[in-house]
């Protein structure tokens, strides 16, 4: 082979195993890395800036509009009939003429709506930034979880690699004996049976480690197949022996609440707003121009300003339903506000007594593994002298499996509830803020 192609098959061999070498990260960088890739937060970002396209829009009615215009007529020549009006210059008479110009129009007052449109836009693009704030924070939370779950995996995957070690070793020693006819075959069968169970736990195991890592690569929009080693993360801080805290703390710090706090006094100002449609309006309005063809009776040019009031009389019921579909939406709003309070005051009494839960299982889990490990050596022992069967032996090591993974699970299942418990208090959202900043 020659220097050229065995180079090419060194790098070819070496990119494959980088490509096959699972990836390594702390869960503060997969964070980092969703908070750059993920598209709905992309989505909530640009539903956010187009909601501050409105405040512009509203804001548009306080500065000049101005219009240009331009036209012609051609007049019919039997009985003054016109066949051609397309100018936009009104004029008494229509006479043969070609025009240009513009129109201005400013607005001095409407009294309060253009003011109270504003407002009401401004305050909905709060809002929309508080959406973004949320849609981070449950991004972050589905991370989270990813990421334990693939820790918790592999931890269970450890467990049940070495169960069936440990299985196959007793199944091979008790046939042995058996030839020996030391051991009966219903010895051997139980063996057989318990390292079965064994395989089938590794087997689950396993897959479980693929659906997590499925969906950690997801999260992160990375190539089917990817495949994560995840660190340990940091333990949390001790949880409050009181969920009142944290109840205030997420009144104070939840984004979906500042959320429906800035739609329901945005839905206040724009009813303010639909209230002042009976209001007049006040404006000055100007136009000028040139009329290059024009009768001779016609001047020129043209020029004209004046100052204009306009005043609703009567609209059919029009401004007096929409005032009254306002008010109604913003009470809508209110009672809104008011559900979300309760039903977050109620997630995080869960999530805390969940989490609670959970550590004391962690205490329990941790002292049953222990007496599990004790069990299964005095059996062992006891099944080595001969002074005792398979079946309790057998039945040891399954509660010393049950114990490992009980303790295993238990651990990341309080990391999870204690993640949901940040999420629930929005501590999760400022977590995700900082992340994003630190990104830029």
């Amino acid at each position: 082979m020659n220097p050229t192609a065995l180079l090419f098959t060194v790098l070819t061999t070496a990119a494959a195993f980088a490509a096959d070498k699972p990836a390594t990260l702390s869960m503060t960088e997969a964070r980092a890395l969703v908070l750059r890739r993920h598209p709905r937060i992309s989505a909530a970002d640009l539903n956010w800036h187009a909601a501050g396209e409105l405040v512009r829009q509203a804001r548009s009615a306080y500065l000049p509009q101005v219009q240009a215009l331009g036209g012609g007529v051609i007049t019919s020549e039997s009985d003054g009939g016109v066949n051609i009006d397309t100018s936009a210059l009104q004029m008494p008479g229509v006479n043969d003429r070609a025009s240009a110009g513009f129109s201005v129009s400013q607005l001095i007052t409407d009294f309060g709506r253009t003011t109270h449109l504003t407002a009401s836009s401004r305050l909905r693009a709060g809002a929309a930034e508080q959406n973004t704030h949320t849609t981070r924070a449950q991004i972050l939370l589905e991370t989270d979880a990813a990421c334990l779950r693939i820790l918790q995996a592999r931890a269970v995957l450890e467990v049940a690699g070495q169960t069936v070690a440990t299985r196959r070793v007793l199944r091979d020693n008790t046939a042995s004996l058996q030839k020996n006819e030391l051991k009966s075959s219903l010895d051997v069968s139980f063996a057989e049976v318990n390292l079965k169970d064994a395989e089938l736990l590794l087997a689950r195991s396993r897959n479980d480690l693929k659906s997590a890592q499925a969906t950690l690569a997801r999260l992160l929009l990375d190539p089917e197949g990817s495949e994560y080693v995840v660190s340990e993360p940091a333990q949390p801080s001790a949880l409050p022996a009181k969920a009142e805290g944290l109840l205030r703390k997420a009144a104070a710090q939840r984004p979906e609440l500042a959320g429906l706090r800035l739609e329901l006094e945005a839905a206040q100002r724009f009813a303010q707003a639909e209230a002042a449609l009976g209001r007049p309006r006040l404006s000055l309005q100007g136009s000028a121009g040139v009329i290059p063809y024009h009768d001779d009776n016609l001047g020129r040019n043209y020029a004209a300003a004046g100052v204009i009031l306009s005043w609703p009389i009567f609209t059919g019921g029009m401004n007096s339903a929409r005032r009254k579909e306002a008010e109604l939406r913003a009470q809508a709003a209110g009672q809104t506000l008011k559900d979300e309070e309760a039903r977050i005051a109620q997630d995080v009494q869960i999530a805390w007594l969940n989490a609670s839960n959970a550590l004391e299982r962690l205490a329990i889990t941790s002292d049953l593994r222990a007496q599990a490990g004790q069990s299964y050596a005095l059996a062992e022992a006891r099944y080595q002298a001969g002074s005792s069967g398979i079946v309790e032996l057998s039945q040891a090591q399954l509660n010393l499996t049950a114990a490992e993974i009980n303790q295993t699970t238990t651990r990341y299942e309080y990391l999870l509830h204690r993640a949901i418990l940040d999420f629930q208090t929005g501590a999760l959202a400022g977590a995700a803020d900082q992340g994003r900043n630190a990104g830029k």
